[in-house]
């Protein structure tokens, strides 16, 4: 079989060297890829976003089956389209992908099917928005409506801060018309857990939990970035609060979706706040997570395309979905200055012995050589019977990865680890 993933970064590394481990397919194809998947797929030049180029490729190809993993094109309507010429794809349709693609409408929809989330309102103008700000409780969250490489979310500490986002969003257009309507919602308190979950819009299957480490620094300080690591599974997500997710927001969620007319088929990521009333949603993704993804799926012992194929066809109840029972760890090399202005172009060592525990984020491939191309250059992931393990094997693989300004956090599952040793 032919099948084309489209995306180009560490998670689309991740999702495509799990795919090969089924012996039915023959070609796997990145659109675009980067240069450390050309290791592993063949990487064609179409841009993930470039709908109608996607779609002449599949047909000129004879694609047998798609994987379509980020949020924009997803929220563009790829699965739509490529549905419409009979490719079948893993993904949902843009109707569905609104639940990551607007925050409004996600918020919108926990409140009208009682979905445990944090308060909110929503503003599209910037003075009544500023004027709220001045009664508003302090941390508050501002979250731009539509996409934002998942840098649309500000957690301000100050009112100052608050009302310098507002400005920043709406009417300084920071993430374009994304940020034409914001949310302003209460800021949630306790442990952060991602679940990534398989759903053919009927079924449920939830994937190991994990936790991601979005700041920039170590003690959670600095920006946010797109995540500079994860574990999984996460220590706090114990199996009686994820009886309760189930219960009171994974299935429902799945239910409102489908009273909405938009049944959602794909990956459904669940960020979660282990608050003291109960576990809350923050915030939905259409897609699987990154780096989540590169923990989740190292553990994942089924296999990863039967399982597509099952959300697919709507088959999912009857198709096994087993989990590994160890601990995995991923550490993100960056380059020095993401998540603002770094320099590009630098030559990207792996050693060979750590070839197949390195998930390529940001590469190119420039006379035959690897260099760097992004801000996440490389996911470094280890997989071991205990979290302690894990870390340490995770971060011995990242010493195996050299490329000049080269930078990762230091303290990766220290949380994860802390929470253990306190029962």
């Amino acid at each position: 079989m032919k099948i084309m993933v489209i995306g180009g970064g560490g998670r689309e590394h991740a999702v495509i060297r799990k795919l090969k481990e089924n012996p039915e397919i023959t070609t796997v194809y990145a659109l675009p890829g980067n240069g450390g998947i050309a290791a592993d797929a063949v990487c064609m030049p179409i841009s993930a976003t470039d709908i109608p180029a996607i779609v002449h490729f599949a047909q000129e190809a004879g694609i047998d089956y798609a994987v379509v993993t980020p949020d924009d094109p997803l929220a563009l309507g790829c699965v739509d389209a490529l549905e419409e010429i009979g490719v079948p794809c893993f993904g949902p349709r843009a109707e569905a992908a609104i639940i990551e693609g607007s925050k409004v409408f996600a918020k919108q929809l926990m409140k009208k099917y009682g979905i445990p989330t944090a308060r909110y309102e929503v503003f599209e103008d910037v003075n009544a928005a500023l004027k709220y700000l001045d009664d508003a409780p302090i941390p508050t969250v501002i979250k731009a409506d539509g996409l934002a490489l998942g840098k649309g979310v500000i957690i301000a500490q100050s009112r100052e801060e608050a009302r310098e986002a507002v400005v920043d969003m709406m009417q300084n257009a920071k993430f374009g018309k994304s940020g034409e309507r914001i949310v302003i919602e209460e800021y949630l308190e306790g442990p952060e857990v991602s679940v990534l979950s398989f759903t053919d819009g009927k079924s449920v299957v939830p994937m190991v939990s994990s936790m991601d480490h979005k700041r920039v620094g170590d003690g959670d300080t600095g920006l946010n970035t797109g995540g500079m690591g994860t574990i999984a599974p996460n220590p706090y997500y114990t199996p009686a609060i994820a009886e309760r997710c189930m219960r009171e927001i994974f299935l429902p969620t799945i239910a409102a979706m489908n009273a909405e007319g938009r049944p959602f088929k794909g990956c459904l990521y669940f960020g979660l706040m282990l608050t003291a009333e109960g576990p809350k949603v923050i915030e939905y993704n259409c897609r699987f997570g990154d780096p989540e993804t590169q923990v989740v799926l190292p553990l994942l012992e089924s296999d990863l395309f039967t399982i597509m194929r099952a959300v697919s066809d709507g088959r999912l109840a009857e198709t096994a979905v087993r989990f590994r029972d160890q601990s995995a760890c991923c550490v993100i090399l960056a380059s020095q200055g993401y998540p603002e202005a770094y320099e590009k172009g630098f030559p990207l060592e792996i050693a060979d012995t750590v070839r197949q525990k390195v998930f390529v984020a940001g590469a190119a491939l420039k006379n035959g050589e690897l260099v760097t191309s992004g801000g996440r250059v490389a996911g470094c992931t280890a997989v071991a019977d205990t979290l302690p393990e894990a870390i340490e094997q995770a971060y011995a693989i990242a010493e195996q990865v050299h490329f000049s300004g080269a930078y990762c956090r230091r303290d990766i599952g220290q949380r994860a680890l802390r929470a253990i040793s306190e029962g």
